[in-house]
């Protein structure tokens, strides 16, 4: 099963930046696609392989701030190639 997946990362902290392009380049390394925008960064691939990748992630991510949010949507579906037809 195909998964897509978006995140948003919050470190409620004064030095976020690291901690954010932390995540975004372990994901990228990851060899899944990996979309990035101002607002939110967007994971696509099989579901345990995406599951995995961020379980691991998500913890280090977490470990790396003092306090923030982590917000997570999963599509049952890989929406990589969306191109919006209006």
């Amino acid at each position: 099963m195909n998964i897509s997946v978006e995140l948003t990362l919050t470190p409620l902290q004064d030095d976020f930046e690291p901690v954010i392009i932390d995540f975004i380049k372990q994901l990228r390394s990851s060899g899944l696609i990996v979309l990035e925008n101002p607002l939110s960064t967007q994971v696509y691939g099989k579901y345990g392989t995406v599951m995995s990748l961020l379980q691991k992630e998500m913890k280090m991510a977490l470990n790396a701030m003092d306090k923030g949010l982590l917000y997570i949507k999963i599509v049952k579906s890989d929406r990589s190639d969306y191109e919006p037809h209006f």
